[in-house]
């Protein structure tokens, strides 16, 4: 038997009646307890970063912020690099697997959705992930939802109430939904 959670990463078809399933399920409410005690009440900055890592099962970076709530079904599957900024009531469904570059800014409200389910009507409970990967010093702009399987590149603008299907390339500004590009934005090295 394949471990579930495994095959659940790898992008493969995640049945509920297959054997481990119930472990899976067990493994988000868990992660849900966790969010919630994170929720309630007012944790210090570094009491918040003792939950992200619990969630997370990862060190995370005393230079990361995140403003709770936040909301999240598994957990496991996230990494955070330096100086991450993550405002209120975001929604990180990573069980297909969410990378988080270094300078990465997520604006309130922003989906970040791994999972899809099976397009065919008799399988329609069964699920699979694709991940998200956030380039370094991307801006996710406020109440955004990126799709699964999409990677937004280095220092990219995600415009605010945009829907992401496709990849973003480094350096331009996309909006709407679904999103796409509006203009490349200009850098000026300094030497």
């Amino acid at each position: 038997m394949e471990d579930i959670f495994k095959k659940d990463l790898s992008g493969a078809l995640v049945s509920p009646d297959e054997p481990g399933y119930e472990q899976l399920i067990a493994s988000i409410f868990d992660t849900m307890k966790l969010a919630y005690e994170l929720n309630s009440g007012y944790h210090t900055p570094d009491e918040v970063r003792n939950y992200l890592s619990r969630i997370t099962r990862q060190e995370i970076d005393p230079s990361v912020t995140l403003l709770p709530p936040f909301y999240v079904d598994f957990g496991k599957n996230i990494r955070m690099g330096k100086r991450c900024w993550i405002q209120q009531g975001c929604t990180f469904f990573d069980r297909g697997g969410i990378t988080l570059g270094n300078d990465v800014l997520i604006a309130p409200k922003v989906n970040l959705i791994t999972i899809n389910h099976d397009p065919n009507p008799d399988n329609r409970s069964a699920t699979y992930g694709r991940p998200i990967v956030i380039e370094d010093k991307a801006w996710i702009g406020i109440n955004s939802t990126i799709l699964p399987g999409v990677r937004i590149g280095y220092g990219a603008i995600v415009g605010a109430n945009s829907v992401v299907t496709h990849d973003v390339p480094p350096l331009t500004v996309v909006g709407g939904n679904p999103a796409r590009v509006i203009k490349t934005i200009e850098t000026q090295d300094k030497e």
